[in-house]
């Protein structure tokens, strides 16, 4: 077992799906395998507009032939394991490379930053991940929620500093935790919606600060619907409610769909925004993705 770093575009050719599977070429099959029950982090390469540099972590749980494509095979993610980024990390900043195994004896960069697939040393990992989930502007908690330090034992220093940890190899699988997946999604969720109701347009602040909106997941987390961005959706209390029972759902292009079997539609109706579409990122990747929204309509909606 070993980290690695997948090379994942959001323009990809593969047949990717970052939170669920990753298509390679045979010819990196020996690296893949290297990293087989252990943890990876996605990079988006430079050249890409408005990239994001390292984005996220998962966890490969099997590696298997492509049953479709010859010569490919398919590296699939442990359900409950990926989680997008806080901060999305860039290959350098102001100390200059991140992953510092691409470095040549020179200090230059070397052709090993240009592998789709490569080994990552538990020191450049570490040092990424703890960028990636460095705090910056923590989220209020609801009043009277439940903190990760009493409902999780070891983790009151983590509410002092928030996801500053110590980030040797055994400790990664504190990013399975829900209370600590939950909190991270909610962030990421929030900021990429500016805090906003996705349905109803509202942003609404409360006395303490904190955005009386929740980050609602697509497909649910009982279904195994992965902490992505592109599962994910900023909604009021209300319209999360309406959305978990059926009443309300969303079409490829985001229209807002009311369920026939709603006593009082029209009422709904008023209660969306006045485009009748959903208000989401602007970024593509940030935005729900149609596997998902197809799921909730045909597993969720009452038609």
């Amino acid at each position: 077992m070993g980290f690695g770093v997948f090379i994942h575009r959001s323009d990809s050719i593969y047949d990717d799906s970052p939170a669920e599977r990753y298509q390679f070429p045979s010819q990196y099959l020996g690296r893949v395998q290297a990293c087989l029950g252990d943890w990876i982090i996605y990079y988006e390469p430079r050249k890409i507009a408005e990239t994001r540099g390292y984005f996220a972590i998962a966890k490969v749980s099997t590696v298997i032939p492509d049953p479709k494509v010859r010569d490919m095979h398919i590296a699939t993610i442990e359900p409950g394991t990926y989680l997008d980024f806080v901060n999305p990390v860039p290959f350098s900043n102001a100390e200059g490379v991140v992953e510092r195994g691409v470095l040549n004896d020179e200090g230059r960069i070397s052709g090993r930053a240009q592998s789709a697939v490569r080994p990552i040393s538990a020191t450049d990992f570490n040092r990424i991940v703890s960028l990636g989930f460095e705090e910056i502007d923590f989220e209020l908690p609801r009043s009277g929620e439940s903190d990760v330090a009493s409902a999780t034992p070891g983790f009151a220093e983590a509410i002092q500093s928030p996801f500053i940890f110590d980030f040797e190899r055994e400790r990664v699988t504190q990013f399975t935790s829900r209370i600590v997946r939950d909190r991270i999604f909610r962030r990421l969720v929030l900021q990429a919606y500016d805090r906003r109701c996705a349905i109803t347009g509202l942003k609404l602040i409360n006395g303490g600060g904190r955005a009386e909106v929740d980050a609602a997941h697509i497909k649910s987390v009982e279904a195994n619907g992965p902490d992505i961005l592109a599962n994910g959706l900023a909604l009021s209390g209300t319209a999360h409610w309406m959305f978990d029972r059926g009443l309300i759902s969303l079409s490829d292009d985001l229209q807002i769909l009311v369920s026939r079997q709603a006593n009082d539609p029209e009422s709904i109706r008023s209660f969306v925004n006045r485009t009748g579409r959903a208000m989401v990122p602007q970024l593509a990747v940030q935005r729900p993705h149609p596997h998902f929204l197809r799921w909730h309509r045909e597993n969720c909606f009452k038609r």
